[in-house]
């Protein structure tokens, strides 16, 4: 990637409400929780933090890994046959029966509203073939979604000194599994009936997320709690096309509502999310070498918003950075360079740029593609009048009733 000296363009001076540090906004929330973080999850732009790449216990939060593992590795509708193993954990549990067979879709829902770390361990094994080959799943998992603070040691949070994770990565990992609609299906739902075979066991299934009734607009997505953890809480809202995901761990008691209710709060309202530059927005020219084009039109591949603090003005500019040569063929949607956004000094943010249209590469554009061409030709003639004299000579012979020509 080559910086394209001299080609600073001045996007826009935006009086949106904002100014470039959120440093800078309103009075910060006031946290309990020994660690937190509200982020934007459109872009994934952190709008506050308190501790929040500390190592902490995670508790049940854990959950929101293993069940989007489990979505991306099995299907809703398989049968899962319960083990001993599923049926002898600790804590939270919907008392699941050795032999006992529930589906997928049941278990994920088990799991995310009533908490169940029976219902863990049950999915961990029929996904992973056992919890320990499970948990090489959760920790890659983890890495490729950069939550790069974390270390699973379980699918279902019981303290561990090897399990352990932070509130930057549970938001990370929470607005990956939030681009998954089962996912979301499941945590917005506040009650459910699942099917069991013993007529007698638990079937109903009350959210644990309180923020589904408490906080307007609260779309999931799971509580915590354990004695080393403390209160541990993400929550997720969406308010006027503005969805933010808080996360608190290590709170206590009743305050754990208090805190994600004054995270999300000072991300809705201290903050205006602002359109930085559209999807497919023509952005500039390049040169193209060997192309029966000269130049192609580049644009934006994706829409990028940024949100930014209320009542102050800031400059956004961007810059232009394209590859530093670009030969033909070229096809639409083909990266050409970067777009960096800056506020004052500080990168906000970047979007790929890319072909607007083909470029079909000239055919002839080297000295050795025209001699071929020449020694084709000639080769070409020289074939052909061999085989004309060849068959005149046959017809000639033929005539005297001579027949070399076969």
């Amino acid at each position: 990637m080559h910086k394209k000296t001299g080609q600073w363009i001045f996007l826009a001076i935006l009086f949106i409400f904002i100014v470039s540090d959120t440093s800078l906004a309103a009075t910060s929330p006031v946290v309990v929780g020994g660690a937190a973080i509200v982020i934007d999850s459109n872009n994934g732009q952190v709008l506050y933090e308190k501790n929040s790449h500390q190592h902490m216990y995670p508790a049940s939060t854990t959950k929101i890994l293993t069940a989007i593992i489990a979505l991306e590795n099995s299907n809703l509708n398989d049968q899962v046959r319960i083990s001993s193993n599923a049926c002898n954990v600790e804590g939270s549990a919907v008392g699941l029966q050795e032999g006992e067979r529930i589906s997928m879709e049941d278990l994920l829902y088990a799991l995310m509203l009533n908490s169940g770390n029976d219902t863990a361990v049950a999915i961990a094994e029929h996904v992973g073939g056992s919890v320990s080959g499970f948990v090489d799943l959760t920790n890659k998992k983890a890495a490729e979604i950069g939550a790069v603070d974390s270390h699973f040691n379980n699918p279902n949070g019981l303290p561990d000194p090897n399990h352990y994770s932070s509130a930057y990565d549970l938001a990370v990992i929470a607005r990956y599994a939030m681009k998954n609609p089962e996912f979301r299906k499941i945590v917005a739902t506040e009650t459910k009936n699942i099917r069991r075979e013993n007529p007698e066991a638990q079937t109903y299934l009350l959210n644990h997320n309180k923020m589904l009734w408490q906080y307007e607009g609260t779309i999931g997505i799971k509580t915590g709690y354990t004695d080393a953890a403390g209160q541990c809480l993400v929550a997720a809202a969406n308010r006027q096309n503005r969805e933010l995901i808080a996360v608190v761990l290590g709170s206590v008691g009743t305050s754990i509502w208090d805190d994600d209710r004054a995270l999300l709060d000072y991300g809705f309202v201290e903050f205006k999310s602002a359109s930085v530059i559209d999807a497919a927005k023509y952005v500039t020219d390049t040169s193209v070498k060997y192309g029966v084009s000269t130049s192609v039109p580049v644009v934006a591949s994706q829409s990028f918003t940024y949100d930014f603090p209320k009542d102050k003005p800031v400059e956004v500019r961007q810059e232009v950075r394209l590859k530093e040569q670009v030969s033909a063929p070229v096809v639409a949607g083909q990266k050409l360079g970067e777009l960096v956004f800056f506020s004052g000094e500080r990168e906000i943010g970047r979007v790929d740029l890319v072909s607007q249209q083909d470029v079909r590469r000239k055919w002839s554009v080297h000295w050795w593609q025209w001699v071929s061409l020449v020694l084709f030709i000639l080769l070409w003639r020289s074939v052909n009048r061999f085989r004309y004299k060849y068959r005149r000579r046959g017809y000639v012979n033929l005539d005297r009733r001579k027949y070399y020509w076969k």
